[in-house]
């Protein structure tokens, strides 16, 4: 059983399903409305709990944070190394999810305080055998993923959902790089093998690409590609992402080879495309 700890975000998200978007300054009627817990590496964490590692996630937590702290422990992940500010609010995502086409459009409310490198650098990290960290904060993630990497001797990922100013020069501390086609559009990537290919040498990196699957390189420059399965319907696309990003961790914790690790990861997510929520081993 790996032991991976995910460090970013937990949010709390409030789902309102509606049959189509609305028009600019219209009024539509919900036809459903779910609480659940969000954020990149919380997701991620709550995959991996279900995939059978020994997940933990740590960040900073408002206090009171009982709903989040309570949900992601339903799953079996820890919370202990969480930070809890007292007296600050949960971030909060607002999300219009659309019956018509599965996309979701969303509201983000933050106030709290992004997670500081002084808090990670406390922690004791030799009973860890990988560390995941969301690409956020990135003045302070370049620390921690030297903290990591460098001196503690642990294989880390890094998620590069969007564009962050400095981001890129954190690309070569990482042992596997997982790249969204948000980030690679923002660039000016029109194909994900583009990207790929422009990379280092001796790096692992995913680039996920919607309804045609996802991209990999491994270590030695070879290119795969696994396209997406046909889905009888979209339902949820919400932390779709994240879901790939926690397979392909367990994946490579587990032994897989990038040609077995990427069908997996692109299969995982796309079942999370046709139902609500992340509970996705229990059928």
């Amino acid at each position: 059983m790996a032991r991976v700890m995910c460090v970013g975000t937990a949010t709390l998200d409030i789902v309102n399903r509606v049959e189509h978007y609305p028009l600019e300054d219209s009024e539509i009627r919900a036809l459903s409305q779910t609480r659940r817990v969000g954020g990149n590496a919380a997701n991620s964490a709550i995959v991996l709990a279900q995939l059978g590692a020994e997940a933990t996630w740590t960040g900073h937590l408002a206090q009171p944070a009982d709903r989040i702290e309570r949900t992601l422990r339903g799953y079996g992940v820890d919370t202990s190394l969480a930070t809890r500010v007292p007296g600050a609010t949960t971030p909060t995502s607002y999300i219009l999810l659309s019956e018509a086409t599965g996309s979701r459009s969303i509201v983000h409310y933050r106030d709290l305080p992004e997670y500081p490198a002084d808090a990670f650098l406390g922690l004791d990290l030799r009973r860890f055998d990988w560390v995941h960290f969301e690409g956020r904060a990135i003045d302070q993630l370049a620390t921690m993923l030297s903290h990591a990497r460098r001196q503690c001797g642990l294989p880390v990922s890094l998620e590069i959902e969007k564009p962050r100013s400095g981001i890129e020069d954190l690309f070569d501390q990482a042992d596997l790089l997982l790249f969204s086609r948000d980030y690679a559009e923002a660039r000016g990537v029109t194909h994900p093998e583009d990207l790929l290919r422009g990379l280092r040498k001796g790096v692992l990196a995913t680039c996920t690409w919607g309804a045609d699957g996802a991209w990999a390189i491994d270590q030695d420059g070879r290119l795969w590609h696994s396209p997406a399965p046909a889905l009888p319907s979209v339902i949820d696309t919400i932390g779709a992402g994240d879901v790939f990003n926690a397979a392909m961790i367990h994946a490579v914790t587990t032994g897989k080879t990038v040609e077995a690790a990427l069908p997996f990861a692109v299969d995982l997510a796309s079942r999370q495309c046709t139902r609500e929520g992340l509970d996705l081993v229990d059928d």
